[in-house]
């Protein structure tokens, strides 16, 4: 018996229930659906996140406060307060950090700004007058605050796109001021639409001195973050060892397992995320390949009542001289069958949902969300359902190849 008449008498089969053939391959579908979707979301969400970690450039260097996260009950030590102004001005000598070339302490938070009645919910950030060099965006109207501004607590604010259309409408912005927990802050300078970059959306932004954020704004004397971009990338090493001995001896550490704060390069912070990312994604498609266990139940199932439909068929043709070995591999066949189609089936869906769903999370919250297409998940996908089919058909096979003839021929 050739593989091409086999092939032909198990579609053959397949035709003859329609609605329960696609009823049985959806389990399948749905399987294979989740994992694409999953695997290209997932993958899509990792490229997003380090092309914004890369935006920092390899130079840059990231200190927080507090213990850096281990688990769930570290993750309250990244508002603790232990980054002040002395250890600013620190890691700014240059016998402390020789390799330093640029540093910027950062405050952030969110707060209403109002202007003529219209009032808006911006995220707020204090900064120097060099995160303009570090994050390379400068006002497209206006101009940078100056080092006077910030040591004078001046009010004057840099605002985003979002920001400037919210407030302002069609109305001239520059030189206007708002007012921002009482305070009028005078808008010096306009960022054109930029979208996200670096987890900042600087189109809803408004950036102010970094003194005048503290002093007037959040009210704190400390920072919630410090970045120090070092003169070479080959001197980032060097530089974070420099730094936590400045900070160590700052804040009279002794023991480095009692640091107060914690310090991460854009290697390390890749690494970490490239593994978080990975690992969640993995988790993630295993739970949806549960659904795949469920339908190749649901495949033998449906096999084994259709050995019981055709108990006659399969007697007459062993009677004209078929072997076991024909049925078994017929009714694998159709097993195999049933599986490649709902995971061809499965892949398109996969597919089509996760590039709607990027296009979407693109459009509508401006992220640089980009789609992929997993290959390797789609050549999982269909070899799992394939090896379901096998593995879910053989049952249903041999009790068919196992069939007495005579017995067979006298069913009703």
């Amino acid at each position: 018996m050739t593989f091409n008449f086999t092939f032909k008498t198990a579609i053959a089969a397949l035709k003859a229930n329609k609605s329960r053939t696609a009823l049985t391959i959806l389990g399948i579908v749905i399987g294979i659906t989740a994992i694409i979707s999953v695997m290209s979301l997932g993958q899509g969400a990792q490229d997003l996140i380090l092309g914004q970690i890369q935006g920092f450039g390899a130079k840059t260097i990231v200190i927080a406060p507090g213990r850096q996260p281990q688990g769930p009950t570290d993750f309250a030590f990244l508002f603790a307060d232990s980054l002040k102004e002395k250890d600013l001005e620190a890691l700014q000598r240059k016998n402390n950090v020789p390799h330093l070339a640029k540093i910027m302490p950062i405050i952030f938070g969110s707060e209403s700004v109002s202007f003529e009645g219209e009032t808006y919910r911006p995220t707020i950030f204090g900064v120097n007058n060099l995160f303009a060099q570090i994050y390379d965006l400068y006002p497209s109207e206006g101009r940078l605050f100056n080092e006077e501004e910030i040591k004078g607590y001046v009010d004057v604010a840099i605002i985003g796109s979002k920001v400037r259309d919210q407030l302002f409408g069609n109305a001239e912005a520059l030189g206007q001021r708002m007012k921002i927990k009482g305070r009028n802050f005078r808008v010096i300078g306009i960022l054109s639409q930029k979208g996200q970059l670096s987890f900042i959306n600087f189109d809803d932004a408004v950036i102010i001195p970094y003194t005048s954020a503290q002093r007037y704004v959040f009210g704190i004397k400390h920072f919630h973050r410090i970045v120090v971009e070092a003169d070479t990338e080959a001197n980032v090493p060097a530089t974070v060892e420099d730094i936590k001995t400045t900070l160590r001896t700052s804040h009279g550490i002794t023991d480095p397992a009692k640091d107060d704060f914690f310090v991460e390069t854009q290697v390390q912070a890749l690494e970490q995320v490239s593994t978080i990312t990975n690992v969640l994604t993995m988790f993630l498609a295993a739970v949806a390949a549960i659904s795949l266990l469920v339908g190749g139940v649901g495949i033998m199932n449906i096999m084994l009542v259709s050995v019981t439909e055709r108990t006659r068929e399969i007697g007459l043709r062993k009677a004209l001289g078929a072997t076991e070995r024909n049925i078994l591999f017929q009714f694998l066949l159709e097993a195999v069958i049933l599986t490649g189609l709902g995971g061809i089936a499965g892949i398109a869906l996969g597919v089509f949902i996760s590039f709607v769903t990027s296009v979407a999370l693109s459009r509508t919250l401006s992220l640089d969300w980009s789609f992929v297409f997993p290959f390797s998940a789609a050549a999982l996908g269909l070899g799992v359902a394939a090896a379901i089919g096998l593995v879910f058909g053989i049952y249903p096979a041999r009790k068919a190849a196992k069939k007495d003839p005579i017995e067979a021929l006298r069913y009703e």
